[in-house]
């Protein structure tokens, strides 16, 4: 259907679903880039229509681990303070304060720190009398210390939704309530209309950014959107005497008391408290009631539920304890609010490929608000965030992780942990097991210790190898946080794989089969390395996008003229490839029905080649081959890579024969003193080689000559995706930059802030001890002057920790032993 003047002018037909704080940033957003034909459907009244927005306290406090979501915060600080009301700002910057009542909690402090200095966000850890400055109605007796955020504070929700609404009123978007959507129209795998009980709206796209609604209006569309919402606690005291006179809605920082899962702010001369230190109480998305019937049951809104005093009463306890002017006074109204979780923490955003034009921004909260609008709308106008939203987008999941009771029971826990000290490595308790390798078993007898990823059971050392360690010598110790999740058996293995040859189970990662007649064109205009090559030949490229941004790392392999595997890193990667596949090009995951044993070591060639009648010498199969033969009695794919730095094979084969050939590898390795081995020892050998791990080193933020990647990159080659922009791609400013650490003992984990002549200068992306090298290895991203040999300093809890540029790769650079 072509478009009129007037409509091209205007841009396409959206229609958001939720006239809450996204709904509203998100119209302004959109119209502010020239997509002026914008509805907002909402089915309460306008402005506070009974969602989450309408009942928030507003804490916005922007340091997160995760570097996204304190992007998204920052900006909506950052917008929130220019928006305006009738002469009422839309923000209130009185501070953050988190306060430390435990060294384990003062000790994270100081790495929350840390992060606000790797994402450019002003925090200082401060002592007790500080705290007591900023909060005189403390006991400072309970009180280590704090960490104190001055440019956090206090979200004006409803007036900032408000100012955007009346901003893209202004420019042309319309704004209707009392608008129940009904339905989703749909026609050859687009979306066509909203329905809803006054009316069809017709759209070109539709976003859904209902809020704790999301799953209801998804399941209109045909989208199962994963969020639970919870119902959370807040309550008012009565007024204080200390606080009698006063006149401002709040001057003093917000409050956290992480240690007992509770949170205060200022209401003119009344304290807020929220608490997280309930059982969750988990709520039916589609048994929530409408405005109208909430109103009629005397409940004040929809997302607001009566207060449970019985779950309470432990935390007004706490309360009294911190702030002991609460002793006299009693809470005199308190509600459950109800907000959504995932099953990860983070929102659920981008367009649904199996209804396109149908679009989500779920499970944001105040504090990211404008953040998540502001990426939305350029997803939308420009095809992609300037912002790397990885972590967000909904393609994240995997299936195993889409069941209500997954969603449930994960949303539910990511409610208790919301203020808890999280480890980075710390795994989810359930549900587990989930999903395992055909391995597991063998694994099981021989002590592993697993972690979990994307619902995988994950070896990360083996309880086995623990009588090598002795040989090793003395390890350097390790400091309580770094020494979780971590053993020296790591040490033994990772030396093991030097020395002899180790097994490491290769499962969890994803591959995907791409087959057909066009199958070759395809991947080669999709990536930038050249596949045009005989079967047989494993290449290691990369997808981009249109800016150049590395959306993420293959090797491909092809081993027949029109059929190609794939070994990819996420959803992400086989929805971005269906997205462009042309007609005749099947793609397809084979991830759960196949499996992977990586054989590294030097003595790799000597466990496989007496078990395969196929030729295994260097001159026989050349690295980055691959051949299809067997293993014993197993059909397995063979390819010649190694992601340890060392001689090896990557042998796949079906999840059926999976333990024959583990088995087969196995007891013909018992003479050369085969070990299994996990992911600590292959994190740490892929760092000394210098190996990057999309989403952790690199994201499409990032171009592959600011990432070390230029080498994936063939400008020579016909057009591929991304090839224009490389062209104008200027000299890089950063660089990812490998660094040492200087004292032998010291270790860093990633996130870290990374100083050069004593100023903030980049991050740490990934860190391991490399046990070869004797020395802890760390990325990166720094200014790309910084020459090799410059000393520069990684803040680690608060202290500086010495380390150098250096060359890479760090170890091997004639890459003599995996060519052998």
């Amino acid at each position: 259907m072509s478009s009129t003047p007037e409509q091209r002018s205007q841009g396409p037909r959206v229609v958001v679903i939720g006239a809450g704080i996204v709904g509203c940033s998100l119209a302004d957003e959109l119209t502010a880039r020239g997509w002026t034909d914008v509805t907002v459907l909402e089915q309460g009244p306008l402005p506070a229509p009974g969602g989450s927005t309408s009942h928030a306290p507003g804490l916005v406090f922007q340091t997160s681990p995760s570097r996204t979501l304190a992007e998204f915060a920052r900006y909506t600080v950052e917008k929130f303070r220019s928006l305006q009301v009738d002469g009422v700002s839309c923000f209130q910057q009185v501070g953050g304060l988190e306060l430390a009542t435990t060294p384990e909690r003062l000790a994270d402090l100081h790495r929350r720190a840390g992060y606000a200095a790797s994402w450019g966000i002003r925090g200082e850890v401060v002592n007790t009398a500080r705290c007591k400055e900023l909060w005189p109605l403390l006991d400072e007796s309970v009180v280590l210390g704090g960490f104190h955020t001055p440019d956090d504070g206090l979200a004006r929700a409803l007036l900032a939704a408000r100012a955007q609404m009346d901003r893209a009123t202004a420019r042309g978007a319309r704004f209707l309530d009392r608008h129940t959507v009904t339905g989703i129209d749909q026609q050859d795998g687009r979306v066509t209309a909203v329905v809803t009980d006054r009316g069809v709206f017709p759209a070109d796209h539709v976003v859904s950014a209902a809020g704790f609604w999301g799953p209801v209006i998804g399941r209109m569309a045909g989208i199962d959107v994963p969020l639970q919402p919870l119902a959370h606690q807040y309550a008012k005291t009565g007024p204080l005497p200390e606080l009698s006179g006063a006149t401002a809605e709040a001057t003093r920082p917000i409050l956290r008391f992480q240690d007992r899962d509770l949170y205060f702010r200022e209401h003119t001369d009344r304290i807020g408290i929220g608490s997280y230190a309930h059982r969750p109480i988990p709520v039916d998305p589609f048994a929530v009631l409408a405005y109208d019937e909430a109103r009629a049951r005397d409940m004040e809104m929809p997302s607001s539920y009566p207060f449970t005093t019985e779950d309470w009463a432990p935390s007004w306890e706490d309360c009294r304890r911190l702030l002991p002017a609460l002793r006299a006074c009693e809470i005199e109204t308190g509600f459950n609010g109800v907000f959504s979780f995932t099953p990860d923490g983070m929102p659920v955003l981008g367009e649904a490929r199996r209804l396109r034009g149908f679009w989500l921004a779920e499970a944001v909260w105040v504090t990211h608000s404008a953040g998540v609008a502001k990426a939305v709308a350029e997803w939308m106008v420009h095809g992609r965030p300037s912002l790397d939203v990885h972590e967000c987008d909904v393609t994240r999941f995997e299936e195993a992780q889409r069941s209500p009771a997954y969603v449930r029971e994960r949303g539910s826990q990511q409610f208790v942990e919301v203020y808890d000290v999280l480890h980075p490595l710390q795994p989810m308790e359930q549900p587990r097991p989930l999903r395992v390798s055909p391995f597991h078993a063998r694994q099981q007898q021989l002590g592993a210790f697993f972690l979990e990823g994307t619902g995988w059971e994950r070896p990360h050392w083996y309880e086995a190898n623990a009588p090598l360690v002795d040989a090793l010598g003395e390890l350097p110790e390790r400091d309580a946080w770094s020494a979780r999740y971590w053993s020296p058996v790591a040490a033994a293995e990772a030396r093991a794989t030097r020395e002899k040859v180790a097994l490491y189970d290769m499962t969890p990662l994803r591959r995907l089969e791409v087959t057909g007649p066009g199958a070759l064109a395809f991947l080669d205009r999709m990536t930038s390395n050249n596949l045009r090559k005989k079967p047989g030949a494993v290449t290691y490229t990369l997808l981009l996008d249109e800016t150049g941004g590395i959306r993420s790392d293959l090797t491909v392999a092809r081993l027949a003229p029109d059929r190609f595997q794939v070994g990819a890193n996420s959803p992400a990667d086989l929805d971005w490839l269906l997205r462009h596949a042309p007609d005749g090009v099947q793609i397809r995951d084979i991830t759960s029905g196949t499996c992977c044993v990586g054989v590294w070591g030097p003595l790799a060639r000597a466990l496989v080649q007496p078990l395969t009648g196929d030729d295994f010498s260097h001159e026989g199969f050349g690295h980055f081959r691959a051949k299809q033969t067997y293993v014993g009695h197993v059909p397995v794919t063979a390819m010649r890579l190694s992601y340890v730095g060392e001689l090896g094979w990557e042998l796949y084969t079906t999840a059926d024969l999976g333990l024959r050939l583990w088995d087969t590898l196995w007891e013909a390795g018992q003479e050369l003193g085969v070990v299994a081995a996990g992911r600590s020892a292959f994190n740490s050998l892929r760092l000394e080689k210098g190996y990057r791990a999309w989403g952790t080193d690199m994201t499409d933020e990032h171009t592959p000559f600011e990432a070390g990647l230029g080498f994936a990159v063939r400008m020579d080659k016909e057009d591929f995706v991304g090839k224009a922009a490389l062209r104008r791609a200027q000299e890089p400013a950063r660089r990812l930059t490998p660094l040492l650490l200087d004292d032998p003992a010291a270790v860093v984990l990633g996130k870290e802030p990374v100083y050069a002549d004593g100023a903030p200068a980049g991050y740490v992306t990934s860190a391991s001890y490399g046990y070869t090298l004797g020395r802890c290895v760390a990325y990166a991203w720094l200014p790309a002057g910084l020459a090799t040999g410059t000393g520069v300093h990684i803040e680690y809890f608060g202290e500086k920790v010495a380390a150098t540029v250096a060359d890479e790769p760090l170890f091997d650079p004639e890459m003599t032993r995996i060519r052998r």
